[in-house]
Order: structure tokens, then sequence, then C-alpha cells
């Protein structure tokens, strides 16, 4: 793997299916959310689970290929880095926001997929 800078790893499940859409330039953008899971002992000794909520970017042909291959609940494993963003809202506020831009991924799990009944 590359040495980066600013490089961020994480291993979660996708909380969406990916939403993909083209730029003005022709290029492709996908978005997805991704969830990981720190577990904690609380002040009683009883294991406790945070949820982290991650805004995921990719564009290119990265983005086409998770389009295609990625659903909700899929387990993947995400290389990338961080971006910070500002913007103003429709009312002219600032808003401000982080998204994890992707590198690479790794499919580790594929959506569980239950049996369709016969009826």
């Amino acid at each position: 793997m590359k040495n980066y800078i600013n490089f961020v790893q994480l291993l979660g499940h996708l909380g969406t299916d990916p939403e993909i859409q083209s730029l003005s330039n022709g290029n492709s953008m996908v978005r997805i959310n991704l969830a990981t899971n720190e577990p904690y002992r609380d002040k009683d000794g009883n294991y406790q689970t945070k949820t982290q909520w991650h805004r995921l970017v990719a564009f290119g042909g990265l983005a086409d290929n998770m389009a295609t291959k990625l659903a909700k609940g899929n387990q993947v494993l995400i290389n990338g880095r961080i971006e910070n963003n500002s913007w103003e809202n429709k009312d002219g506020v600032r808003q401000y926001g982080t998204s994890i831009i992707i590198r690479e991924y790794m499919l580790l799990e594929k959506k569980k997929v239950e049996p369709a009944e016969v009826s």
C-alpha cells in the first residue's frame, strides 16, 4: 500500500445502497454511509457498543465499480483520506461536514439475502 499522510482505514457495514450520480465533467461520483462499531465497557463493567456513521465518497471508475458491487448491509474495508468541507445552505448559513474520499475498498461480506418463500 502506498504511503499517505492523510490516511484513514475503516471497517464497517454499509448503511445505505450506493447513490451514484454523473458530474458535469463526465465523471461518476458515488456516496455511501458506513457504520463502524466500537465496543467499550460502561461504568458497571457491561459491554456496550458505540456506532459512528461516516460519509464516504468515490469518483470515476471506482465509483462505477462500487455502485454495481455494493449494497446496504455489506461489510467493507475502506482506505481513503479525510476531507473537510464547508458551504452555505439555502438560508446563507455556513455548514461544515467531513467525508472520507475512498482510494480503495475491499468487500468482505455480502449482505445476507433471505430465501423467498414459495407459495
